[in-house]
């Protein structure tokens, strides 16, 4: 075999494994996922089968913020309320220093209401809402030698029922 024939073969094999572990791997972060909002759990050790921890899972909830939902409606709020943050060119639009730093405070606030700071009378933004900015998640955050501690538990074969059967030695595929 040629240098550029061993080449492919090295990348062609090192693809398919990694399209392996990239399946295996949406596939267990869904499942872990649902075990941590099911649950109600925040966080959870991993740990080899021998007790040594090696890495956490940590439950990430999102964090609501102010969103525009009704672009017109928000213009005409804005217009009707602060018409020097309105640009109009071939379309109008707000101001977005105005709109980032309106939506700041309504996320800060929690509510899609604004305060008028000379007289205090609180009103309600249309096409505002709160809503989370992203999904419900997790993180794993391997210890200082978790990393080491998997590798050094998969050569020697004590994570081999967890993981990759269809591409380990005897392994099933599923």
């Amino acid at each position: 075999m040629n240098d550029m024939q061993q080449l492919a073969l090295e990348e062609a094999a090192l693809k398919t494994l990694a399209d392996t572990v990239m399946d295996r791997l949406k596939a267990v972060k869904a499942e872990m996922q649902t075990a941590l909002t099911e649950g109600g759990v925040g966080k959870v050790d991993a740990t080899l089968p021998d007790g040594r921890k090696v890495a956490v899972i940590s439950r990430t909830d999102p964090k609501p913020a102010a969103v525009v939902v009704d672009g017109d409606a928000f213009l005409a709020w804005v217009r009707a309320n602060s018409p020097h943050n309105v640009v109009s060119r071939l379309v109008t639009e707000v101001r977005p220093a105005y709109a980032t730093a309106l939506l700041a405070e309504m996320t800060a606030a929690g509510t899609a209401e604004v305060s008028d700071r000379e007289t205090g009378v609180v009103e309600a933004v249309p096409g505002v809402e709160i809503r989370a900015t992203r999904s419900v998640s997790h993180s794993v955050r391997p210890t200082k030698d978790g990393r080491d501690l998997i590798a050094e538990a998969w050569r020697s074969g004590a994570l081999a029922h967890l993981a990759l059967p269809q591409i380990t030695a005897g392994g099933e595929p599923s």
